[in-house]
């Protein structure tokens, strides 16, 4: 087949599978099997697949089509203009965590900036930051060890940034006591979903690890801890930034005031829904 008739055949297949974005979709497993790019298929779609391009593709095409993660099976994915390894076992990065990164990096006006990236998975949100301020210092706090192997080779490919990585829970009240006080910042993009709604979710989204997902009963069990136990890590006026659900603003921002935090703010993302709560300690 040629590589226009291929990228037809994964956008037909993935309309009628349903999939949110099949024109995106198909494009990216056009670039990553058959090397070609929307314009790259534009000119040279008339070309012969490889034999063994042509079954990479078709075995991808297969796999997006059951809503296995795009992430997933293209291995890496962009963020921030950051490449990122991401796989089975690791929450995928997404477009509306920028929010926070950029949010956070926005607010850190001092040299050197001190902080920690709590629930930090492929590590997004600490990259994220250091790509906008690359002299702060983050230590990358993650219990999973699958999502840790992944946050080890991303910070293996910035070796620019200075970032370290912690094994700890974050839910544990001893974790903190394993770090120095007097942070600048603290960012999270922790598991947010209520536990009854995880079956509800998107096929894709719920085949990412439940330990990233799953915020308890009322999605706000990591927030809760985050104020509680990390948050006196701050200095005097240091940053506490999260990201949240897009219903749960007022119930952050309550979590925040109860356990000290000033002039608590929500940020919202693209969609002009509440992504992120910004508070002051």
């Amino acid at each position: 087949m040629t590589c226009r008739e291929l990228y037809l055949l994964a956008l037909n297949t993935l309309r009628a599978a349903d999939i949110d974005s099949p024109g995106f979709d198909a494009a990216a497993l056009s670039e990553k099997f058959l090397g070609l790019d929307r314009p790259g298929l534009a000119v040279h779609g008339d070309r012969e697949a490889a034999q063994e391009q042509e079954a990479a593709f078709l075995t991808a095409l297969a796999q997006r089509e059951n809503h296995r993660p795009l992430q997933y099976i293209l291995g890496e994915w962009n963020f921030m203009g950051l490449n990122l390894r991401v796989g089975e076992g690791v929450l995928c990065p997404r477009e509306d965590t920028a929010v926070l990164a950029e949010a956070v990096a926005a607010r850190l006006d001092i040299p050197s900036p001190r902080g920690l990236d709590l629930c930090s998975g492929s590590g997004a949100v600490a990259l994220g930051i250091c790509s906008k301020v690359p002299q702060a210092e983050i230590v990358c706090v993650e219990l999973d060890p699958a999502a840790r192997q992944y946050l080890q080779e991303n910070l293996t490919r910035y070796p620019g940034y200075r970032l370290s990585v912690l094994a700890a829970d974050v839910l544990s009240p001893e974790a903190p006591r394993q770090l120095a006080g007097n942070l600048d910042f603290i960012a999270a993009n922790p598991p947010y979903v209520p536990t009854g709604e995880i079956a509800a979710l998107q096929p894709e989204v719920r085949q990412e690890p439940r330990l990233a997902l799953d915020g308890g009963g009322d999605g706000l069990l990591f927030y809760r801890a985050i104020a509680r136990y990390w948050a006196p890590l701050l200095r005097s006026g240091g940053l506490l930034g999260v990201e949240i659900g897009e219903t749960q603003g007022e119930a952050v921002s309550a979590i925040f005031h109860a356990h000290g935090l000033r002039h608590v703010r929500i940020l919202q993302d693209l969609s002009a829904l509440d992504r992120v709560a910004v508070g002051w300690f």
